[in-house]
């Protein structure tokens, strides 16, 4: 992989800081209920097609008291994507060569009460240079005031930097976390964005704020449900949901099928899979 450069040196750094502070307070939570459970950190390294070095990433990994299991990947990789594939990739149609950095976080809770979360925000280069991520909150027992919560701290983040922000990246996660075949969205939404390229200082702006957010929000919604009680029907209610995760997960998610085309860590690409699920 060649050198990076300033623009993606300095993303790389930031994904990998966000990493570390988040790590550190689900570590935090867990020993708040009594726990010493701590992430497990994996390196791995990256081929390209071409056989030359194409970067790699760290996958961490924990499975606690609060935390059923949580994944926090870290990547950074590049080299040229192949065939047809780089059709579908943005500004790579006549140039396949790409470059690419984020963080990808999956939480699977051990209580149904206390919602799952996915949050990953990325920088990709091809011809052409973009943001994208976002958040979204996946409860198998919902409340609305915590999808509320959630909401408006995703919203206060879009508004600092543009009020058109929060409705049009709602609407575009209300579109994608959505599982045609069972005609259910994935969860209680939040915001999706992509090919964020107006201006790049803007927009590294704003995907560090909605990565502060999300580091706000969540712990806090975790705290508040993580000792409420349940039984054993709120558990099958809470596996049986983790089914429709994978499923969409697996058939449609994009980030998935990207990992897979582009010769990522296999561990680190399916991490977003439930410990356990079921299908009644």
């Amino acid at each position: 992989m060649k050198p990076l450069d300033e623009q993606q040196a300095a993303a790389r750094s930031w994904f990998e800081s966000l990493r570390d502070r988040i790590c550190a307070a689900f570590e935090g939570i867990e020993r708040e209920a009594g726990s010493d459970a701590g992430f497990a950190y994996t390196p791995w390294d990256r081929v390209d097609p071409s056989g030359e070095p194409g970067g790699g990433g760290v996958r961490g990994v924990m499975k606690g008291k609060v935390f059923e299991k949580v994944g926090v990947n870290v990547s950074t990789v590049g080299g040229t994507f192949e065939g047809e594939f780089a059709k579908s990739i943005h500004g790579a149609g006549d140039d396949p060569r790409f470059f690419a950095t984020g963080i990808s976080l999956v939480a699977h809770m051990a209580n149904p009460h206390v919602p799952a979360v996915h949050m990953n925000t990325r920088f990709l280069c091809t011809t052409k240079r973009w943001f994208g991520g976002g958040a979204d909150l996946n409860p198998p027992i919902p409340y609305d005031t915590d999808t509320a919560d959630f909401h408006v701290t995703m919203q206060a983040a879009c508004d600092a930097h543009d009020p058109a922000h929060y409705p049009r990246f709602k609407q575009w996660a209300d579109d994608y976390f959505y599982i045609p075949h069972r005609q259910v969205h994935r969860g209680v939404g939040g915001i999706f964005y992509d090919h964020l390229s107006d201006d790049w200082a803007r927009d590294f702006a704003f995907t560090r704020d909605v990565g502060e957010a999300f580091l706000r929000i969540y712990p806090a919604l975790v705290r508040r449900r993580m000792g409420q009680a349940f039984d054993d029907a709120d558990r099958a209610r809470q596996l049986e949901w983790r089914g429709r995760y994978a499923e969409f997960n697996l058939v449609y998610d994009r980030g998935t099928l990207f990992g897979l085309k582009t010769g990522g860590n296999i561990d680190a690409i399916l991490m977003s899979l439930p410990p356990l699920a079921t299908w009644s």
